[in-house]
């Protein structure tokens, strides 16, 4: 996806056309779709999660329904609009789940003994964490009031001005604390990782 992303930026560029960007709720409720979870649990606990299902199937039929929905305008266009903006709200509601930055933003109003057992949390003070999310947050609705403005011409200069707030990161923070709050490896892999070292010691 991105290489395509990235291809085709190329080539919008070249002949004057608008730029995209990918389609964020569309691929995390894909992904969640190839989740692979354990059947099996004890009352009231989770299923761990086990992998994803490598495959390039979906994601290429996704996209080729996609391209052919444009040969299908005098049938789409009897959908209401509210049955699209539900689908498309459920979509985005659905795919939070798990997402990192989201159960940062639950902890402010979550009490001490109900916080879940997050990796970061272990390492890194209440305290700090809220700071990295609120300056997260600020980011995030300065993108979006500058998307929605006249101002929407500088929005990829923006973007790229988030790699200079994200060094500034380092001045308050430590690269400990930034390893586990800003790291790629998915929540379960870490902690199952963590709980591995400290039955090793």
């Amino acid at each position: 996806d991105l290489l395509m992303v990235g291809v085709m930026l190329g080539i919008c560029s070249i002949m004057g056309l608008p730029w995209f960007v990918a389609a964020t709720v569309l691929s995390i409720s894909h992904v969640n779709s190839l989740k692979v979870e354990s059947e099996c649990s004890a009352p009231g606990e989770q299923p761990k999660f086990l992998g994803i299902r490598e495959q390039r199937v979906t994601g290429l039929m996704i996209f080729v329904l996609m391209g052919l929905s444009v040969f299908m305008t005098s049938v789409l266009k009897f959908i209401p609009m509210p049955v699209l903006y539900g689908v498309f709200l459920y979509m985005g509601v659905s795919s939070l789940k798990g997402i990192q930055f989201f159960d940062r933003i639950k902890l402010f109003g979550m009490p001490a003994k109900h916080q879940p057992d997050l990796i970061y949390l272990r390492y890194v003070p209440l305290w700090k964490v809220h700071i990295f999310t609120v300056v997260q947050l600020t980011c995030l609705v300065l993108l979006w009031v500058i998307k929605a403005s006249a101002a929407a011409v500088v929005f990829p200069m923006m973007v790229l001005a988030l790699v200079f707030v994200r060094k500034l990161m380092d001045l308050c923070f430590t690269k400990r604390e930034l390893s586990w709050l800003d790291d790629l490896m998915p929540e379960s892999k870490k902690k199952k990782e963590d709980d591995k070292k400290k039955k090793e010691k």
